[in-house]
């Protein structure tokens, strides 16, 4: 697990946590043993394939869905362990910015009223306060503020996920869940979504943990990166380590397949075979030996160990050792007529 720069608090703490759902017959182990710090101040992505179970983690630190086991503190405080008026309290400091935003916001009320609605629930303003701080909140999410007399059905999807950030910022919380926000915008929008983002961490000193499956997203926006497959984690620490000094397998295929700014330089890509498999009937051993490139006979018996490898730089492989250093810079080819 990554333990807090002696510079940067740690807000969040989750610890050893463990989703299962029933389907059926079966136990599907979403998340299994899963460990990680969020810095106050600072964003932590967390990435993977669909069905690495990252939108669990996501939906179990806001008690959307209960954890299994596990703990998630906070200041201090297990969040998996308040109930009642004490869990409504703490919700007032941890928002959630939805991965659809067609679907998130509701149709049959106005902006001021979606924006206004958390600021109602939690007594913050009322009255010219309140038309106040919602004006305020649209402005500075880039959008008018006379669109608060409008309808989500007026707006377009990157006026509808700014809306949800403004909802989201309207309690002044925090930490903010970010669960893949851009993922169901036009290309053309997701960048203006990205930088809106960075621009109010950098004014508000925000802390974020923005889900994802895209590590060129990750690498833009965050500062300390976990790496999930089937529900572990396979590598974290900075972004600036993940990026510059990969140490599993895994991440190094995620990253081998990511696009260049420059046209004429490729990556040497890292193919993995097959598909990711069924969570109801993980692989033994590392989960991800059936498409590891570098896997041996010894990781279908072991699960492999947390082990540190550098400053708040942690890795899940055996073989992690033995492996031939990997660098960015040593792995681009220029692109073949």
């Amino acid at each position: 697990m990554i333990e807090a720069d002696s510079t940067n608090e740690t807000l969040l703490s989750v610890r050893n946590l463990v989703k299962k759902f029933q389907v059926g017959k079966s136990v599907v182990q979403a998340v299994s043993d899963v460990s990680f710090d969020v810095r106050r101040g600072r964003t932590t992505g967390i990435v993977g394939e669909s069905g690495s179970g990252k939108t669990t983690i996501g939906r179990c630190i806001m008690r959307l869905v209960e954890p299994t086991e596990g703990e998630a503190i906070f200041e201090g405080e297990d969040l998996f362990k308040a109930s009642g008026k004490r869990l409504r309290a703490l919700r007032k400091r941890l928002q959630f910015i939805f991965q659809d935003p067609y679907s998130s916001l509701n149709p049959k009320m106005k902006v001021a009223d979606i924006i206004g609605e958390a600021i109602d629930t939690h007594r913050i303003a009322k009255g010219a306060a309140r038309r106040q701080m919602i004006g305020d909140l649209l402005e500075r999410v880039g959008l008018d503020r006379d669109h608060d007399r409008r309808f989500p059905h007026e707006f377009s999807g990157g006026q509808r996920q700014r809306i949800g950030i403004a909802r989201a910022l309207a309690v002044q919380p925090d930490l903010i869940v970010a669960d893949e926000p851009i993922s169901a915008l036009d290309v053309s929008v997701q960048a203006q979504i990205l930088n809106l983002l960075q621009s109010l961490q950098n004014e508000l000193g925000l802390t974020t943990v923005f889900i994802s499956h895209d590590l060129t997203v990750v690498e833009y926006l965050c500062d300390d990166v976990v790496v999930l497959y089937l529900g572990r984690v396979m590598e974290s620490g900075r972004a600036e380590d993940i990026y510059g000094n990969p140490r599993h397998p895994y991440t190094r295929a995620l990253l081998s397949s990511s696009p260049l700014p420059d046209p004429e330089r490729r990556r040497e890509r890292i193919v993995l075979k097959g598909d990711i498999p069924s969570p109801i009937s993980p692989p033994s051993g590392c989960v991800f030996r059936t498409r590891c490139p570098d896997a041996i006979e010894a990781c279908a018996a072991v699960v492999p160990p947390i082990e540190e490898v550098g400053s708040n730089h942690v890795v899940a492989c055996i073989r992690h050792r033995e492996l031939p250093a990997w660098s960015p810079a040593r792995n681009l080819m220029k692109e073949t007529p």
